[in-house]
């Protein structure tokens, strides 16, 4: 389907002018990164937007930089610039492997973390990593910048805590002060591109310390805080696992779509956490499954 609704196009070279814009269009302007989930939104006539600001001119966009403990990661930053990181590779692991879940080959070349955590999807692959890793956002507008805690940006189906005249200008990972290790669990149809059925996100630091989140079994990716709370600073038992399967219909709350029934995701969603759980205990210190291999 050809585009077929009128808009302004401008393409600035300097985050100053897309400042300019956005506060010209008052909402009506929507920004133009890897265009994978905007030009289908604009075809299928889910957008309408009075100006396209295409910011893939602006250099300083493009940084994926590993400096004084932070992983600094611009709005143009790819999936695959992610996945082809040996820095993000070794030191963020779960967000590594997490990253190479979404969509295809294809997808990944164009699309961007800051992109994706825009669209505000219920099944967004991205947000369990964002949650554990427990990353800030960075915004810019008018009014100056602000830094915005992952924890409080997901606020509702395709709702998020940006303003409609700001931007993402990065994202910001900070690396865990301990050794850790983690899982990402997608449960999909088939094996390639494919919305998550249930996504968890396990990071697992040494000292039994637990941080958990769930995609695409609730309105907004979230942490699983019961389940923190029950693990958190005890030895991990099979009895322990047992009563955490229980808390899982405590935490997500799915529907039944055309990808499952909510009955199934519950189902399984118990299965991937024992499996990634067990998955980052081990990896803590360099054994049990590699990353990417599939344990679901």
């Amino acid at each position: 389907m050809a585009i077929v609704h009128e808009f302004e196009y401008f393409k600035p070279e300097r985050i100053e002018d897309v400042i300019k814009l956005l506060s010209e269009y008052k909402g009506k302007a929507r920004l133009l990164a890897g265009g994978t989930d905007l030009v289908v939104r604009i075809k299928d006539e889910l957008e309408s937007p009075a100006a396209v600001i295409d910011i893939k001119g602006i250099e300083e966009l493009k940084k994926l930089e590993f400096r004084e403990g932070k992983l600094h990661i611009g709005a143009l930053v790819t999936f695959t610039d992610l996945i082809d990181s040996d820095i993000v590779k070794k030191q963020f692991p779960l967000f590594w492997e997490s990253s190479k879940t979404i969509a295809s080959p294809g997808i990944r070349n164009r699309a961007t973390l800051a992109g994706n955590i825009c669209s505000g999807v219920p099944s967004l692959d991205s947000g369990p990593a964002l949650l554990v890793y427990e990353a800030d956002i960075i915004v810019r507008g008018a009014e100056g910048e602000r830094v915005i805690p992952a924890l409080n940006w997901f606020l509702g189906p395709r709702r998020t805590a940006l303003k409609e005249e700001e931007f993402v200008r990065e994202i910001v990972f900070s690396l865990p002060a301990k050794n850790h290790g983690g899982s990402y669990i997608k449960l999909g149809r088939y094996k390639g591109e494919d919305l998550a059925q249930v996504g968890l996100g396990i990071l697992a630091l040494e000292g039994n310390e637990y941080r958990l989140a769930f995609c695409a079994v609730g309105p907004v990716p979230s942490r699983a805080k019961k389940i923190e709370a029950l693990l958190n600073g005890k030895p991990l038992t099979d009895s322990l696992l047992e009563t955490a399967k229980r808390l899982v219909s405590e935490e997500i709350s799915p529907i039944t779509d055309v990808r499952a029934t909510k009955e199934y995701r519950v189902h399984v969603a118990k299965i991937m956490l024992e499996r990634g759980i067990r998955a980052a205990v081990e990896r803590i210190d360099g054994n049990g499954p590699a990353y990417g291999e599939r344990l679901i």
